[in-house]
């Protein structure tokens, strides 16, 4: 499960500071663009194996302490409402100021995990410096620095393990098919799931609880029984702000952790934009079975010009997902809502595929005769055998004598024999290189 951090604070404590810092420190940062708000930066990162989402927060303004709770209402206490735990930065150089005592009120009130750390401190010596932050109340301080490191594995590791455990992500044996239905504000996500639950009202506010959280939705589908995952519940009916609307992503990144399958809504008269784009890359991510599913095709099927753009936009953002199947519906009318249970239905059986090994192994030496592994100098690659470790998605290991020779085209090329050998078209594929140890 994937947790959310924020990183809080007044302005030029260093919070983009540590927010690079985290985001290069694993070398697995997946997204560094603005698009949860204006001022707000996101990067998918692991630590100690944990996958997290670090939230860069700004707009804090200390001027004076009503422009600051302002800003803190509108902008960043909907970041703080959203995550798991939060980084409360302040400076050291600077010490205690009255806008860190106005935001340590306030992430009291919220009741949120939160870790009081002290920026720009570059050794043991300068630690003295934290002693005043107690006076906020709180039980432990962590000194560091974000832009040398200093104190950073303390703090990463204690968040790490404070973080409940959870059951594995993958999914299990069970029947129940989890899709999330996923996409950019007003994509009609909740159009999308009331027409196909029968009915036209499922509004946030009238469901207790799920103000602030995904709702899940059990029902039964001929034969079959299904969870869907709606992450439109950010959305009130009469507070809908761009700022709010954006923190659908975050939404977006609880579901599919969740999920076995990711209906990714796009606006048809809009086109691909790239946050449709980022949404299926974080699904990639996390292994899941994505679905392409085009909504408001009965604004524009008769547009032959417009109908062209949409392709395009969907070649050009989302080649990378081209395993994908896609369809196009029109939510308000129902047309071929039906059918997209078809293509959830293909991608999670071939998301739960499992493929003999003495089949891969035959595959295996096909392919390689088919194409020849790469030589560099007097060594050549070699591939020894190969075994599904998991579903969902295919996992596949196979022991090579230098894991370091496979160039990722000759994995592309490997993972396209495999879907054309074993009907694996439309789901996601992992392989894994690894050297085999001599006996």
């Amino acid at each position: 499960m994937t947790t959310t951090v924020a990183i809080v604070g007044r302005p030029n404590v260093g919070k983009s500071t540590l927010f690079n810092r985290l985001s290069r420190s694993r070398n697995s940062i997946v997204d560094d663009t603005p698009g949860v708000t204006r001022d707000c930066h996101y990067a998918s990162v692991q630590w100690g194996g944990m996958p997290l989402v670090i939230i860069d927060t700004g707009g804090f303004d200390d001027a004076d302490s009503e422009k600051l709770l302002h800003l803190v209402k509108e902008q960043v206490l909907r970041v703080i409402e959203e995550v798991d735990c939060v980084i409360f930065l302040m400076d050291g150089r600077e010490g205690l100021l009255p806008g860190d005592e106005e935001i340590a009120k306030i992430l009291r009130r919220l009741g949120k995990q939160v870790y009081a750390v002290v920026n720009k401190i570059d050794g043991p010596e300068q630690e003295p410096r934290i002693h005043e932050f107690y006076r906020l109340g709180v039980t432990r301080v962590y000194p560091i620095s974000a832009a040398h490191g200093y104190g950073l594995r303390a703090l990463m590791d204690d968040m790490i393990s404070d973080q409940p455990e959870e059951g594995p992500t993958e999914p299990g044996h069970d029947e129940q098919i989890r899709v999330a239905v996923v996409g950019r504000p007003n994509a009609g996500k909740s159009s999308l799931i009331n027409r196909i639950l029968g009915f036209d009202r499922l509004l946030v506010s009238e469901l207790p609880g799920t103000t602030r959280d995904a709702i899940d939705i059990l029902f039964h589908w001929e034969g079959k029984n299904y969870l869907v995952i709606d992450t439109a519940g950010i959305k009130r009916k009469s507070r809908v702000k761009e700022k709010i609307e954006k923190f659908s992503m975050i939404k977006a990144l609880k579901s599919l952790d969740r999920c076995h399958v990711a209906v990714v809504l796009l606006d048809g008269e809009t086109g691909v934009l790239e946050q449709d784009a980022r949404i299926c890359g974080y699904a990639l991510e996390r292994g899941r079975g994505i679905v392409l599913a085009v909504n408001k095709w009965d604004l524009i099927k008769e547009d032959a010009e417009g109908t062209r753009a949409l392709y395009r936009s969907m070649d050009r953002q989302l080649r990378f997902v081209s395993f994908a199947p896609s369809i196009t519906l029109s939510a308000l009318t129902g047309e071929r809502v039906k059918n997209l249970f078809k293509k959830i239905d293909m991608v999670y059986y071939q998301f739960r595929t499992k493929v003999g090994t003495a089949d891969l192994n035959r595959a295996m030496e096909e392919m390689t005769r088919k194409r020849p592994p790469p030589r560099t100098g007097q060594t050549r690659l070699k591939f020894f055998y190969a075994t599904q470790t998991g579903i969902g998605p295919p996992t596949f290991v196979v022991f090579v004598n230098r894991p370091e020779m496979v160039h990722f085209s000759y994995e592309r090329f490997m993972i396209n024999q495999i879907r054309e050998r074993f009907a694996l078209n439309h789901t996601p594929i992992k392989l894994i290189f690894r050297k085999r140890r001599n006996t």
